[in-house]
């Protein structure tokens, strides 16, 4: 008579297969041609911006834990993505000891410090991007020029300068197309906003490849699609209205869809699975609370763009949204 074992396991029972890293490798995946495309528009500047910004990153999660006798979590990719993106909210040309500076704090004090994986309550790469704001508002300003006819053969000053030394620009670029409508009121040509042929950061780059990596995501169910069409039906119903009271001063839908960084943040950064709800109808209300806020922001803040605070708002009024927005349980009656 042979003998069989009973192996009892905690539930599910049933599995996809897609574990942590399977889906955060997915998303490395869905954000290479984005990456591609800032290298080819930046050159040098934008390779060694983003080549820094992830190993910052790395890096410092790698010693956080080792520090406390983790084992180390760099092999899960989330903070591949996390220095990814962060890289990707940059402007070219930004002092390499800057980028290392805010993807340190990045991890340290938008991921471990909460507990690390899975305990963040905002995204770790716009915490990241929020003390570069606050403390390098000049250098978090300054733009380059895309498709300059050097940008593979030389690598700009700025991006050299030494720590704590005013950096040094070779040439910079006029506005960002959010900034020259919002002072000056000049719009810019809709295929220029679609496949990224204006100034800005690196992510502002091509929206018709960060909409095919979100859409590859949304396919294989590693993304919840109703964050981005939430923010997608704010800013387009609220802008509709807004532009059709006054054309001349608010910009139309389109303007407001491919400008900025609002592509990468409905895609990559608002959809954090950590930050965002856990139900769908709190996703849905998650997104359109950012679509109405990137909206408010871009009209009548200071700031021409609103992306970022947008989302880490709606990240600390995320556990309140899951809070009041529960499903009904099976079986409930009354």
């Amino acid at each position: 008579m042979s003998n069989k074992t009973l192996q009892i396991h905690s539930s599910p029972h049933i599995s996809n297969g897609a574990s942590v890293d399977v889906i955060m490798r997915n998303v490395v995946y869905a954000l290479f041609p984005v990456v591609g495309f800032s290298i080819y528009a930046f050159g040098l500047a934008a390779f060694f911006t983003i080549i820094f910004a992830v190993l910052a990153c790395l890096l410092t999660e790698h010693l956080l834990c080792r520090w406390s006798k983790q084992t180390t979590t760099v092999n899960d990719w989330s903070v591949a993505i996390t220095g990814i993106i962060y890289g990707l909210t940059l402007p070219p040309g930004l002092p390499l000891w800057m980028t290392v500076v805010g993807g340190v704090l990045a991890v340290s004090l938008g991921k471990f410090i909460f507990g690390g994986l899975g305990c963040n309550p905002f995204n770790p790469a716009l915490v990241g991007r929020a003390f570069l704001q606050a403390a390098f508002p000049t250098a978090m300003t300054s733009w380059m020029a895309p498709f300059a006819s050097d940008r593979f053969t030389t690598i700009p000053t700025s991006t050299l300068a030494l720590p704590l030394f005013s950096p040094t620009y070779d040439s910079l670029s006029s506005a960002t197309p959010l900034a020259a409508m919002k002072f000056s009121q000049q719009s810019s040509e809709t295929v220029d906003l679609l496949l990224g042929l204006t100034s800005g950061s690196l992510g502002e780059t091509c929206s018709v490849l960060i909409l095919l990596g979100g859409l590859y995501l949304i396919v294989r169910n590693m993304m919840n699609w109703r964050i981005p069409a939430g923010i997608f039906i704010a800013v387009i119903l609220l802008s509709a209205v807004f532009h059709f009271i006054d054309p001349v001063r608010f910009p139309n839908v389109v303007f407001m869809l491919f400008t900025g960084g609002l592509m990468l943040g409905a895609m990559f950064m608002a959809t954090d699975m950590v930050a965002s709800p856990i139900t769908n109808v709190g996703c849905f209300i998650y997104g359109l609370l950012i679509g109405a806020l990137v909206v408010v922001i871009r009209l009548w803040s200071g700031m021409p763009e609103g992306v970022m605070y947008a989302i880490l708002f709606a990240n600390a009024v995320s556990p309140h949204i899951d809070r009041y927005f529960q499903p009904t349980p099976f079986g409930h009656q009354g």
